[in-house]
């Protein structure tokens, strides 16, 4: 998903601006890292779960007991599927799992069809970097989303968190509450004055690579990024380019790290919402971060945001 040399290009932007430049990674004075752990489950029991990785290795990590997993509902982590991909957050230097998502998938974009009269088919586009999708409703969720969704209707955006089985997307839970203008509309950004942090919403998305670490931001220069759609938030975010670092602080978890930009977040700037996980955050998706970064801030895949703070590495 990301652009080229995106380490050259900040350590050059560093230098060209005269400051440091920052190393990418979970802020040290936060007490004990998360550590995110991608890889297909090859075995499993209540207390030990074996994955193989996407570099091909073999783990063998340790269950806590007060350990929780989803996979289309909350599951027992020993109930799991071999075969399912897993995402997991560890403690202990990565070797103890406290938390499993199974399959899971987040579909965020404009409706440009639905389809049926039970289970739903919806079409969306996800933007000029990730295309079309289609998303199918099960007729046992289509009541909650459509309550978070009234807007179900082509033209207006759409965001929902589900499972990936045999070889489509479920949409399981709405991911937010659906913005009440169409997906051309975004509201204009405040007035625009030098802050050296802005909060707003961190979401996550699943286009980026399985292990990635990075951020996808709205306000990236279009000829930089080749996203004609890029630069539009209500957020009123500075201009950055790609391979700039951003330090995002989950102010839920009161957990930060520094995270390279990697793509461009024209789809995130669309959204002029508010997380209200555990406070009311300001108007705005200021950063869509890939799973892993998101859950290494202590972030939870079905829950779909925290109220952030970023600043400039």
């Amino acid at each position: 998903m990301g652009y080229p040399s995106v380490e050259r290009r900040r350590v050059l932007a560093a230098a060209a601006l005269g400051r440091e430049s920052r190393v990418p990674g979970p802020d040290p004075v936060d007490g004990e890292p998360l550590r995110a752990v991608v890889g297909e489950v090859l075995d499993v029991s209540p207390h030990l779960i074996t994955i193989e990785t996407p570099s091909g290795t073999q783990e063998r990590l340790v269950i806590a007991p007060w350990a929780t997993a989803w996979h289309g509902a909350d599951v027992a982590p020993a109930d799991l599927p071999v075969g399912s991909m897993v995402l997991m957050r560890a403690l202990r230097d990565g070797r103890v799992i406290e938390r499993i998502w199974a399959d899971t998938t987040r579909i965020t974009g404009t409706i440009l069809s639905i389809e049926g009269r039970r289970d739903l088919t919806v079409e969306l586009d996800c933007g000029p970097h990730r295309g079309h999708r289609t998303v199918v409703i099960p007729y046992r969720s289509s009541g909650r989303l459509q309550v978070r969704h009234p807007k179900f209707e082509p033209g207006y955006l759409f965001d929902a968190i589900g499972v990936r089985r045999d070889g489509a997307s479920l949409a399981l839970l709405p991911a937010t509450s659906q913005p009440p203008y169409p997906a051309r509309s975004v509201p204009p950004p405040p007035p625009a004055y030098k802050q050296t942090r802005i909060s707003g919403t961190a979401t996550w998305s699943d286009t980026f690579d399985e292990e990635e670490r990075g951020a996808a931001y709205p306000m990236l220069e279009r000829a930089d990024t080749g996203c004609a759609q890029a630069g539009v938030s209500c957020a009123g975010l500075p201009y950055l380019s790609v391979g700039s670092l951003l330090q995002v602080r989950n102010v839920c978890s009161n957990r930060s790290s520094n995270v390279p930009v990697v793509a461009c977040g024209c789809m995130a700037g669309r959204f002029c919402d508010r997380c209200v996980e555990c406070d009311t955050s300001p108007r705005g998706r200021i950063a869509e971060l890939s799973p892993s970064s998101y859950v290494e801030l202590g972030g939870e895949l079905v829950k779909g945001c925290f109220n952030a703070q970023i600043g400039w590495g």
